[in-house]
């Protein structure tokens, strides 16, 4: 962190971003800055031009004000603080903790296959959606405005064409990011600290796992799967048909959004989807319930849900199919019961 040429910035902002904004708001000469870094001036120069021409990205230009707008005095020619109450009210948009958790999570679901963070202008979140290749999209994940914006500003997403619903993909930047981070996570986690990014990503269904023992004699490799039910809409039965249909899936990825949304979400949509995900694993029972949470919500594979659950090799795909059967049927009651009492 440049404690000389902004303070009080979160640490995951880039230093091209501290100068822009140290120029910009704090009112600090190219010279200056270039002095503090040990660089020449045109070396700054060049950086704010940059970050001066990504602002046509929503979310960088979100990101900067945000920062500008609460981490930023403005100032008098005199040097006399303003006090204007632009900043009153104000809410920092990013995590005070937690920002790598997040950026992790996120990074996982947009290396996924046919993944892309959707936002829309104005919103408050921003949801990940992936193509399943027969046309279809499904939720896979939804995430505050400030993490995408701490995404889009770390050049870890890229929007090809903004617009009033922008689509960012992951770039080669953020697949670097997300191994350092889970590497990060995995050395605290060795050593014993409490912040253990590692095992909540896990949780979340990213998996850390060493690739063999040449691997943990090198140190850890991360391999990233897809979503169990991705894997099995793949497969065909014996009439060569997917084993799983684009129904079923969207299904599983249904309880898969809610069951984010009561992890990560505020107030009453935090409690309205925990109220979704209790009533549908009630729906489904011990043992249907049980293999609905591990495989669409904790993306745990299958041979695993088998071996923990006591089940013989090769059933949990079959009592995986009948869990989302009952689950879309569940959906399709519900989704009547509403049209009845609109």
């Amino acid at each position: 962190m440049h404690q000389g040429i902004v303070t009080g910035l979160p640490d995951w902002v880039p230093a091209e971003a501290r100068r822009y904004l140290a120029h910009t708001e704090a009112g600090q000469g190219i010279r200056e800055l270039a002095r503090q870094e040990g660089c020449h001036a045109s070396t700054v120069l060049r950086q704010i031009r940059r970050v001066e021409t990504r602002r046509d990205d929503p979310l960088v230009d979100a990101a900067l004000s945000s920062l500008a707008a609460t981490h930023f005095v403005r100032r008098r020619d005199d040097g006399t603080a303003v006090d204007d109450g632009a900043g009153e009210g104000l809410r920092d948009p990013f995590p005070d903790d937690g920002m790598e958790t997040e950026a992790a999570r996120i990074l996982h679901r947009l290396s996924e296959s046919g993944a892309v963070l959707a936002v829309a202008e104005g919103m408050e979140k921003a949801v990940v959606v992936r193509d399943d290749g027969a046309g279809d999209a499904a939720r896979t994940a939804v995430v505050d405005a400030g993490v995408a914006q701490a995404l889009a500003l770390n050049e870890w997403i890229h929007c090809e064409r903004p617009g009033r619903i922008s689509r960012y993909r992951i770039t080669a930047g953020g697949r670097a990011a997300l191994g350092r981070l889970l590497a990060r996570a995995e050395n605290r986690a060795s050593r014993g600290q409490e912040a253990n990014l590692a095992g909540a990503v896990a949780k979340d269904g990213a998996r850390c796992r060493p690739a063999g023992r040449q691997a943990r004699r090198r140190g850890v490799r991360y391999g990233l799967p897809e979503s169990p039910l991705t894997l099995l809409s793949r497969r065909r039965d014996r009439d060569g048909r997917p084993f799983l249909s684009g129904d079923l899936v969207a299904a599983g990825e249904r309880l898969r959004e809610d069951f984010e949304l009561a992890r990560t979400g505020t107030g009453r949509g935090q409690e309205a989807a925990r109220e979704r995900v209790s009533r549908a694993l009630a729906e489904l029972g011990p043992g249907l319930g049980d293999v609905a949470l591990r495989c669409c919500c904790h993306l745990e594979g299958l041979e695993t849900a088998e071996r923990r659950m006591g089940w013989s090799a090769r059933s949990g795909k079959i009592v995986l199919r009948i869990a989302l059967q009952r689950l879309r049927r569940h959906y399709d009651e519900q989704a009547q019961a509403d049209r009845l009492i609109g």
